[in-house]
């Protein structure tokens, strides 16, 4: 095929082509081909063939079993196995094609008037005084985290976009006030169809994302509760099949908001300090500002998960401020949130009831302020590395039976949601762990 097109170029750019050869270095072989007319015929039938499918609105589906995926470049892209597995393609379980966990990390800058170059192929971070925090390599770099005010170079900002890595500005507290990145996906396609779905209301994904949710609530529950909440684990079920059946946008809404009353009741009991569960459990969920440090940890945690799914959006090609079930609004990553549903539970809830259980954050990480509560600086390092462990920890996939990380789970999420934004797969399956 190959050296058939090139003799056809070489004829229509006027050269005289009479037959191709193939040239084997290993053996030192030498293979003729003679470019009949049949063989000619053949080459261009698949040319119009490919030329179709590139001119189609949906992609076709992936190879079953194939060898060819092992070795694939965009097999992370593709998912080919367990697109099949969900659509019953396949009798095998799923191979582990996509890594368990990618090289590169985020990199995180909280210290106030800090200033991020590169030297070398390096990141340096120095601080007011020109003394060295800290150096990474580049090519370790997922994304650039700042916090306050902290300068970052314009050759750091070229660099990571052409890495395709974010650069992301949060606010001393936490909050996503913005990001950079280089070239927008070339993924036009899906960008269109989000826009479309974004416009017909979600057709469903919001109802198992929601249901995914709150069963992920009721397993954090039943892992680590120190009471007794066996109605509370009763009444989660049913909301969660009623979420998947009611097709209601707002009855929706009314069986999330009752399931999260029901939840965050019980959230004291899985904390181990008395203090601390007291004043939540006074108190109950609240924000802006949070008015007691577990809602200050609730807080922080649900940002920094909102800004990984900002950025894995951008990756894979979605719109993060085009929703399915929260509603597009003015700064809102609408899509970024709805993603993070499912996760909420998982691992922002869970970091932050394993920093207060193991006494790495204590009362000392605060600052009180005007009936307000914040993490002092050493106490968000604190809670950033908790975070990452918990991004890095593996579990079985519970669909496709391998071993993952939360963090690539995150990445697989957004490329089945974007699977069956653009057609390849039936309905979503939100990540419910057992």
């Amino acid at each position: 095929m190959q050296v058939c097109l090139q003799a056809l170029l070489l004829r229509d750019n006027g050269y005289r082509c009479d037959h191709a050869e193939v040239y084997y270095a290993t053996t030192r072989q030498r293979v003729r081909v003679e470019l009949t007319a049949e063989r000619l015929a053949w080459v261009q039938d698949m040319v119009a063939d490919a030329r179709g499918i590139a001119d189609a609105a949906r992609a076709p589906l992936p190879l079953v079993d194939s060898p060819k995926c092992v070795r694939c470049s965009l097999v992370g892209l593709c998912l080919p196995d367990e697109t099949n597995a969900l659509l019953a393609r396949q009798d095998r379980p799923p191979r582990s094609l996509v890594p368990r966990d990618p090289d590169q990390r985020p990199v995180y800058v909280s210290e106030a008037g800090a200033y991020v170059g590169i030297r070398s192929g390096r990141l340096d971070v120095t601080g007011r005084d020109k003394e060295k925090l800290a150096s990474v390599r580049m090519l370790d770099v997922s994304q650039l985290v700042v916090f306050g005010r902290v300068q970052v170079s314009t050759q750091v900002l070229w660099e990571l976009f052409a890495r395709e890595a974010p650069v992301l500005w949060m606010s001393t507290g936490g909050w996503l006030q913005g990001y950079a990145i280089g070239q927008p996906s070339k993924y036009v396609e899906l960008r269109r169809r989000q826009t479309a779905l974004h416009a017909q209301g979600g057709s469903g994904l919001a109802h198992q994302m929601v249901a995914g949710k709150i069963l992920n609530c009721r397993t954090l529950l039943r892992r680590n509760t120190r009471g007794e909440v066996a109605g509370t684990l009763a009444s989660l079920r049913r909301l969660a099949d009623q979420a998947v059946v009611d097709r209601s946008f707002s009855s929706l809404l009314g069986v999330e908001g009752t399931a999260a009353r029901l939840y965050f009741a019980s959230f004291p009991s899985m904390i181990a300090n008395a203090k601390f569960a007291g004043e939540f459990s006074q108190l109950g969920r609240n924000r802006r500002p949070p008015r007691d440090p577990v809602n200050a940890l609730l807080s922080f945690c649900y940002a920094m998960l909102t800004k990984d799914l900002v950025a894995i959006c951008l990756g894979v090609g979605l719109d993060p401020y085009l929703g399915v079930y929260h509603r597009s609004r003015y700064g809102r990553p609408a899509l970024a949130l709805d993603l993070a549903e499912e996760f909420r539970p998982l691992i922002a809830d869970s970091v932050v009831i394993g920093v207060l259980s193991n006494g790495e954050i204590t009362e000392r990480d605060f600052v009180r302020r005007a009936g307000a509560v914040a993490l002092t600086a050493a106490g968000r390092r604190t809670v950033l590395r908790a975070y990452e462990r918990r991004l890095d920890t593996e579990i079985r996939h519970p669909v496709f039976g391998y071993r993952i990380t939360y963090r690539r789970v995150l990445d697989v999420q957004a490329r089945l949601l974007a699977a069956v934004i653009v057609g390849e797969l039936p309905e979503y399956r939100a990540m419910v762990t057992r």
